[in-house]
């Protein structure tokens, strides 16, 4: 009953406000009767009458008839780390379209998975001999391993200008003038990049890093051979074939493989690197005969020696790329990437299972979500408000809670938040934003004045009215959560 009484109040005032401001117009050339004015604007009504909590639930009431959001299927939380209590909310449980904030799961099991200082190699190597001429006898070889950012010139990336030119540098170092033989291209996950092998993959081992061969699913199990101790390196064994036993879900090994192997396709950015690197080397007076190949099968790889190797920017430099301008591409690689380094394999399927088992390994609420893609561009991708809050909150335990919390635009100042919370929220809100044809969703962190830190979900399905309008209403109803 105090509650309605509140409510009943501030009604009142904000119609006495109303006529003041009708009642002042005739006289709004005073200059003292027009600063009244804009105080009577300034301070609002509900600030004088409502405790933060009450103006967050009498916004909630406000929008149960407002014609933008009346018709709207939406949910809010806020919810506070330190009592691990909802703070305030509305349907707060119910299963709703998250748009861009799914790059919050991908991202963060990217972290989980890889490491905030985890790089992609992309290396140049070359096989053969070189004669005192300078001419190699022999291929050069781009040894990728799905580096999303690859020439992509983003988030810290080279272009590829950048990258075919540290390659030549590293051609004429080695006195290398002619090439009498292809520039192959293979991919490979490197050794120095991964703390223990996927599941569903063998590896056969050539100098420091492993190529994909084929599924643990085609080795005999007589045939394994458990490795016991580990500091044996055992990995200087040549033609051996390295894995986790499918049977026993520990590393093995075996001398000999007589499954299919893998066709997968070669990433277009390696081939495009390999054109590339051809076109410049002509350019610049370095003969080439052969042409560029991929090699998807290498049965008896030959030796080789590296070059020189580049370094994608680390992973929490690409994280943040992605979630500061909430980019598709990079949160789908990353997605692959999971599904990799967990599987073995860069199906979209592999990615989901990845980021579905670390959720479920983190306890995550998984009531109501239904993980479709690593960017969200899904429609029946679903979570719920508390769910993605709680996470929010959990990570803040994290070892790298800095960089997943340094990834997220700023209000008012930063990525896709940088046209919003221009005034009251300005620089005190930390979230990621979503958007899809009438779905406009905000999740992540508000610092109060009080020096709190809250986690909150705000996911809005089916509105009406512009894109524009919902982030007015968004923005009213957040306002109020930094005096919590």
């Amino acid at each position: 009953m105090n509650k309605l009484k509140h409510y009943f109040s501030i009604i009142t005032v904000g119609i006495s406000s109303f006529v003041f401001s009708q009642g002042s117009v005739a006289v709004s050339t005073f200059p003292q009767v027009a600063e009244q004015q804009g105080l009577v604007k300034d301070i609002t009504a509900e600030k004088a009458l409502l405790s933060p909590k009450e103006q967050i639930e009498f916004n909630i009431n406000k929008m149960f008839t407002d014609p933008v959001l009346r018709n709207a299927n939406w949910g809010f939380v806020v919810y506070d780390p330190q009592t691990k209590k909802v703070v305030t909310g509305y349907n707060e449980t119910a299963p709703l379209m998250p748009a861009s904030t799914t790059k919050l799961l991908t991202t963060e099991t990217a972290f989980s998975l890889l490491g905030t200082q985890y790089r992609w190699n992309t290396q140049l190597e070359y096989s053969g001999s070189i004669d005192a001429d300078g001419v190699l006898t022999g291929n050069l070889y781009i040894v990728g391993s799905g580096d999303p950012s690859l020439g992509g010139n983003r988030g810290g990336a080279a272009s590829y200008p950048q990258i075919v030119n540290q390659y030549l540098d590293a051609i004429r170092e080695k006195g290398i003038k002619k090439v009498s033989g292809d520039i192959i291209i293979q991919t490979a996950i490197y050794k120095e990049n991964k703390t223990e092998l996927p599941q569903n993959i063998v590896w056969l081992e050539q100098k420091n890093y492993f190529l994909p061969a084929g599924t643990t699913k085609d080795i005999d199990p007589r045939n394994e051979k458990l490795i016991i101790n580990q500091s044996n390196n055992p990995f200087n064994q040549q033609k051996k074939y390295f894995y986790i036993s499918p049977y026993n879900q520990k590393l093995v090994y075996a001398d000999q493989f007589d499954g299919a192997w893998v066709t997968t396709k070669v990433a277009e950015p390696p081939a495009y690197l390999g054109n590339k690197l051809r076109e410049a080397l002509v350019r610049n007076k370095i003969g080439i005969t052969g042409k560029v190949m991929p090699k998807i099968v290498d049965r008896e790889p030959e030796p080789r020696e590296i070059l020189t190797t580049y370094k994608s920017p680390t992973l929490s430099e690409i994280v943040e790329y992605t979630n500061q301008r909430s980019d598709n591409n990079y949160a789908e690689a990353l997605l692959k990437a999971n599904g990799f380094y967990k599987f073995g394999d860069q199906t979209v399927e592999s990615g989901r299972m990845a980021v579905t088992d670390h959720l479920k390994s983190v306890n995550f609420d998984m009531e109501g979500l239904n993980y479709m893609d690593g960017s969200g561009l899904s429609r029946a991708h679903t979570v719920t408000p508390i769910s993605q809050a709680k996470f929010l909150a959990s990570l803040m335990k994290t070892p790298y809670y800095k960089e997943y919390f340094n990834s997220l635009p700023v209000a008012g100042q930063t990525g896709t938040l940088k046209k919003m919370f221009l005034v009251n929220s300005n620089g005190q809100i930390f979230a990621k934003t979503g958007t899809l044809h009438d779905v406009k969703t905000l999740a992540g962190y508000i610092k109060t004045r009080n020096n709190k830190t809250l986690t909150f979900s705000l996911l809005i399905n089916k509105f009406s009215g512009s894109v524009s309008q919902v982030k007015e209403r968004m923005e009213q109803l957040l306002d109020p959560t930094l005096d919590l």
